[in-house]
């Protein structure tokens, strides 16, 4: 079975190979393959999606508007690694977020968006 991070790894290494003024954005940001919760895709059994993974981009306040700028790009290539959506979120609000729980959750995450963040370009 693949897995998340082989997921996110083929998303990347197809980024990089075919699109590299985006990998040099795609780079310095965190990608990871997102599995929603049982209980947000099943609306009612006609429309119940199995499996609907989609991958998460955690930019820097300096790079979300370029990578939102090549959103389109990304979402082709994610739709064909298999992948249902591109969702690209600032990880400088959620890091300095004081209500949100993602350090203790999340604390390998956390980590690592505090990397992302702190990163000089």
């Amino acid at each position: 079975m693949i897995t998340e991070q082989d997921l996110a790894q083929q998303f990347s290494v197809i980024i990089e190979h075919t699109h590299p003024r985006v990998w040099e954005l795609l780079r310095q940001c965190y990608v990871k393959v997102i599995n929603p919760k049982p209980y947000l895709i099943t609306a009612n059994i006609k429309t119940c999606i199995r499996h609907a993974r989609y991958i998460g981009i955690y930019c820097p306040d300096r790079l979300i508007n370029a990578i939102v700028a090549e959103k389109n790009l990304l979402r082709e290539v994610a739709e064909y690694v298999g992948l249902v959506e591109v969702v690209c979120l600032n990880a400088n609000n959620l890091v300095r977020d004081p209500l949100s729980n993602l350090k203790s959750a999340y604390p390998h995450l956390w980590l690592d968006l505090l990397w992302v963040v702190t990163q000089e370009q």
